[in-house]
C-alpha cells in the first residue's frame, strides 16, 4: 500500500525535474527595433551555451548581440540575432524550429550519415589538389553526395560524404575503402608532405563544421608556419587576461564580423576543455567585440602565460580558418558522375586555388560554393573568372555578392537594447556578483 503510494509522489516529482532541467525559450520581436530576441533560461550544464548557439547557427541566423551568464546553477543567454538580409525573424517555421530545438538542446545531436561514407582527408595546401582528389574519386567510382573543405595556414581538411555510383549505396567493400585511402593519401603527400598527410573512413561525425575544426586543431594549424604567407592587417586581436580576484579568465577578441563567428569561439573554447561563464557580444559595422570569462572544467582560471598563448593562437586559427577568402563562386547544375572532378579541373587548369568548398546535392541538382584566389592568395583577375565560367557554362558557374548583411552590417541601432548590453559588459567587469540581478531585470 504504501509503495502504491510513494509511486505517484515519485511520478510528479519526476516530472518536476524535467520542467526544471527543460530550458524555457523566449522569443521576442517586440523588444527590440532591429532584432529579434531569443532568451534562454535553464539550469547549468556544460555544453549547453554551444549548444544553443549551434543551433541558432545551423539555422543561418545572424548573432548581431547577446549575453550569457551561468554562475551558480541557472543559466541565461539572450542572444540579439537577424536573418541572412539582417532582418528580423518572421517566418513562423524559422520561430518553431528554434523554439522546438533550443527547449530540447540537453539531449545529444549528431547527423546521420546512414546511406553514406564519410571520408576525412587533411594534408598540405597548394593549387590543384581539391581537382586531384576529385579526379580519384571519379575514376574509383564515388558519388560525392556532400563535402565540406577548409583551408588554413597552408593546411587543408576536408569531410566527403559519399556513395557507390554504380549501386547508389554506401561503400562497404573493405578492399575498395582501402584503395580510396590509399590512392587520396598519395594525392594528399605530393612532394613533401610524407609524414603529416591522412584519410581516413569516419563511421559517427556529430557535426560537420565541429569535425574540421577538430581535424585542424589535431593538426595543429594554429602553430604551423604558412607556405604562403599573407597579409594579416585583418587579423584578429586576441588576449588572455586573469581575474584572480574574481577566479576567472578574462578572454578578449576583437576582429571582423562574419558568420558563425560566435560557434567557432565558443565551439574552440568548449573543446579546449573551458567553461564560459559569461559572455558578452556585441556587432557594429566596425566589427566584433567578444569578451568571455572562462574557467577550466575544474574550475581554475587558465594557468601559465605558454597556455595564455596557447590559447590565443587556437582561437585566431578558429575565427580564421572558415574566414572567405577570394571570389565566391556558385555552381548550380544536374548532377553528373565525375562533374566536380571536371569543375575542380577547370580551377587548377587556370591556377585558381580553392580556399574553401562547400558541396551539395539536393534532387539530382549540384549547388557548390567555391571561393578562390590566385595561386599566391590574392584576388583573381576578373577575365580569368569569366574565361572558366565561359568554359563551365555562364548559366551554372555565377560570382555571387554575399549577402547584404554580411557585406555591411544594418546601420539602425536600437538605442536602448545597446545601451543595456554596453552597460551589462561594463558591470561584468566591476562587479560579477550582481549581473544575475541584471539579467533578471532586463529579461
Amino acid at each position: 500500500m504504501m509503495q502504491m503510494e510513494m509511486r505517484p509522489c515519485l511520478d510528479e516529482f519526476e516530472k518536476l525535474l524535467v520542467r526544471m532541467n527543460t530550458p524555457r525559450v523566449i522569443i521576442d520581436n517586440a523588444g527590440c527595433v532591429n532584432a529579434t530576441l531569443v532568451m534562454i533560461d535553464s539550469a547549468r550544464k556544460d555544453g549547453i551555451l554551444l549548444e544553443a548557439v549551434q543551433v541558432l547557427t545551423d539555422l543561418n541566423l545572424l548573432i548581431k548581440k547577446g549575453y550569457v551568464s551561468s554562475d551558480g546553477r541557472w543559466n541565461m543567454d539572450v542572444f540579439h540575432v537577424t536573418n541572412l538580409d539582417g532582418n528580423k525573424l518572421t517566418d513562423d517555421s524559422i520561430i518553431n524550429c528554434i523554439q522546438q530545438s533550443l527547449g530540447t538542446i540537453h539531449h545529444t545531436r549528431s547527423k546521420s550519415i546512414d546511406g553514406m561514407t564519410a571520408i576525412e582527408l587533411t594534408g598540405t595546401d597548394r593549387v590543384g589538389l581539391l581537382s586531384e582528389v576529385f579526379a580519384v574519386l571519379s575514376d574509383l567510382k564515388c558519388d560525392v553526395v556532400e563535402a565540406k573543405v577548409w583551408t588554413y595556414n597552408g593546411r587543408i581538411a576536408s569531410l566527403i560524404y559519399l556513395k557507390d555510383c554504380e549501386s547508389g549505396c554506401p561503400i562497404n567493400d573493405s578492399k575498395k575503402l582501402e584503395s580510396i585511402e590509399s590512392r587520396l593519401r598519395n594525392v594528399l603527400k605530393g612532394d613533401n608532405d610524407i609524414r603529416s598527410a591522412k584519410t581516413s573512413v569516419s563511421m559517427a561525425v556529430t557535426h560537420t563544421e565541429r569535425r574540421l575544426h577538430q581535424m585542424m586543431f589535431a593538426d595543429r594549424d594554429y602553430e604551423r608556419t604558412p607556405i604562403i604567407k599573407t597579409s594579416d592587417e585583418c587579423s584578429p586581436a586576441v588576449s588572455v587576461q586573469n581575474c584572480l580576484e574574481k577566479g576567472y579568465s578574462v578572454v578578449n577578441i576583437q576582429c571582423k564580423d562574419r558568420p558563425k563567428l560566435l560557434f567557432d569561439v565558443v565551439f574552440t573554447l568548449t573543446d579546449m576543455q573551458y567553461t564560459v561563464f559569461h559572455a558578452t557580444i556585441d556587432t557594429t559595422d566596425n566589427g566584433a567585440y567578444l569578451e568571455f570569462f572562462v574557467r577550466h572544467t575544474d574550475g581554475t582560471p587558465i594557468g601559465s602565460e605558454a597556455e595564455q598563448q596557447r590559447v590565443t593562437l587556437c582561437l585566431k586559427a578558429a575565427i580564421e580558418r572558415r574566414a572567405s577568402k577570394g571570389v565566391r563562386l556558385e555552381l548550380c547544375k544536374d548532377d553528373k558522375p565525375g562533374l566536380l572532378a571536371e569543375v575542380t579541373r577547370a580551377f587548377r587548369e587556370n591556377a585558381l586555388n580553392v580556399t574553401r568548398a562547400e558541396i551539395s546535392t539536393t534532387m539530382g541538382k549540384a549547388k557548390n560554393i567555391f571561393y578562390v584566389t590566385d595561386a599566391c592568395k590574392n584576388h583573381v583577375d576578373s577575365k580569368i573568372i569569366e574565361s572558366v565560367r565561359q568554359r563551365i557554362g555562364l548559366d551554372y558557374l555565377r560570382v555571387k555578392e554575399l549577402p547584404l548583411a554580411f557585406r555591411n552590417h544594418v546601420k539602425a541601432e536600437n538605442v536602448e537594447g545597446g545601451a543595456v548590453l554596453l552597460a551589462l559588459g561594463s558591470m561584468l567587469r566591476r562587479n560579477l556578483s550582481n549581473l544575475g540581478g541584471l539579467i533578471k531585470s532586463y529579461s
